[in-house]
């Protein structure tokens, strides 16, 4: 049922959310297949349902592809995404007129918004496990101190924009680090999930709902025995989807 509604909507409303992503540089590279992370429309479809108010306003500071910004108008909400590559939001622009795509650093551009949002829905770069540019203000550009730093300052200033007795939402998953002792790749975990954690409780946010989007399983299968008995570490198959609430 998951699968036949994912078609539905990308089909149905010509989504194609990888457009404006070709230079990408992903690690996740199984076999031949360099393809970018697509956000899932039916996760956006359920998350819009079950925690934004009928016709509320959706703020995106990540906003990446065209998905979240479709979903959003097709169900009624009103959207306002922004994203730091001008060349993704002209794909997005291409896809649907009806989202307000916002071309800019997140961290500045929340500062001339006008209003306030009924839900805070996000996705930001997992580190450097795709790297999107080679801009100095992309995320998936800075190391890890830098990144936390901008991550943080960005989901404060979203979290201003969003009204009292709301929620927040932010789609996240674990990084491994590349640090290496000879020729060991320790890959031990950033904790990315427990500072997004953190960083939204320093700043009034309250941890509320903890998800998973189970993810398929049919690359971790195909790599897992090699990579376990290398290093003793799972695949991972899953998403973080973190839910915060701001008041009552």
């Amino acid at each position: 049922e998951w699968k036949r509604k994912r078609e539905d909507w990308i089909t149905r409303y010509g989504i194609q959310s990888e457009l404006g992503r070709e230079d990408t540089k992903s690690k996740t590279i199984f076999w031949d297949d360099n393809s970018v992370s697509v956000f899932d429309p039916v996760l956006c479809e359920l998350m819009y349902d079950w925690f934004v108010p009928k016709g509320g306003k959706i703020l995106d500071p990540f906003a990446g592809g065209s998905v979240r910004g479709i979903v959003a108008e097709e169900m009624g909400y009103k959207y306002v995404g922004i994203d730091l590559s001008h060349k993704q939001i002209l794909a997005n622009q291409k896809q649907s007129s009806k989202p307000f795509w916002i071309s800019g650093d997140a961290d500045k551009e929340l500062f001339h918004l006008k209003g306030d949002f009924d839900f805070v829905f996000t996705c930001p770069p997992y580190y450097d496990l795709e790297v999107y540019s080679t801009s100095p203000y992309d995320l998936s550009n800075m190391k890890e101190k830098q990144f936390d730093d901008k991550l943080e300052s960005i989901l404060y200033k979203s979290a201003i924009r969003l009204k009292d007795n709301r929620f927040f939402g932010i789609v996240v998953s674990e990084v491994r680090n590349s640090y290496k002792t000879g020729d060991y790749h320790i890959g031990s975990y950033k904790g990315l999930v427990w500072k997004t954690i953190n960083m939204c409780e320093r700043h009034g946010l309250k941890f509320y709902n903890d998800m998973i989007l189970f993810n398929s399983q049919h690359q971790a299968s195909r790599v897992g025995k090699t990579y376990f008995e290398r290093n003793r570490k799972i695949p991972s198959v899953h998403q973080n989807v973190l839910i915060f609430v701001k008041g009552n």
